[in-house]
């Protein structure tokens, strides 16, 4: 949550923009696609990582390239909903560098997680040494992504 009670304007949200399409743009170049002299246009961008809105920089690797095309979906029913088994799914999940995402959701299941791997064998593995294994798990659901139309963490920035 941010700190600022400044809102947001224009300028803020052409930076968030195309910081969020090129996060290596200069910040001679930024403040040159936002019509600002520099000083002023890194003195915002910092306003704006102090404020939340920016939580870093990094890169989007390709996982083909890294052995990790395969994407699967897997839906996670816990045999009990309460706050005990709650935390010690989060916590476990955390530690697990093989679950990409974790979103706890609303309807006919508890969580919903999605997994990087590099074929079904090694995520038929995963399935069963680790995920099954969670806190709680008591049943899962699997989908297996057969392509990927649009993916990243792309925040639609508020006019």
């Amino acid at each position: 949550m941010p700190d600022s009670h400044r809102p947001l304007d224009k300028i803020d949200r052409n930076i968030l923009r195309l910081l969020q399409t090129d996060g290596r743009l200069t910040n001679v170049e930024l403040a040159r696609r936002v019509n600002l002299s520099p000083t002023p246009c890194l003195e915002r961008v910092r306003r704006l990582e102090k404020d939340g809105y920016i939580r870093g920089y990094s890169a989007r690797l390709n996982p083909t390239r890294l052995e990790a095309g395969l994407t699967v979906f897997v839906q996670v029913t816990l045999d009990r909903t309460t706050t005990d088994i709650f935390d010690h799914f989060r916590e476990a999940v955390a530690k697990e560098p093989g679950i990409a995402e974790c979103h706890m959701v609303a309807g006919g299941f508890d969580y919903l997680l999605k997994v990087r791997t590099k074929d079904m064998e090694r995520f038929r593995h995963f399935l069963g040494d680790v995920i099954n294994m969670l806190p709680g798990v008591i049943s899962t659901a699997t989908y297996v992504a057969m392509e990927t139309v649009k993916e990243g963490d792309f925040v639609p920035i508020p006019e």
